[in-house]
């Protein structure tokens, strides 16, 4: 739950100063807040939940 908090912190930090600098439209940044949230309720989700906490197990193991 940490885990997942923490990276849509991340995600929408990105997002926001993606849009303030003019390099993402407002219509790309919905286009692809909607594919997340689509991508939640297939059957990726599992693979990409554990494919993120793989990552971040691997960077606090550096």
């Amino acid at each position: 739950m940490a885990i997942t908090v923490s990276l849509v912190f991340l995600f929408g930090l990105v997002l926001f100063f993606l849009l303030r600098s003019k390099s993402l439209g407002y219509g790309a940044a919905f286009i692809a807040m909607m594919f997340g949230f689509y991508l939640a309720s297939t059957g990726a989700a599992g693979p990409m939940n554990q494919l993120s906490a793989a990552v971040v197990d691997a960077i606090r193991n550096l």
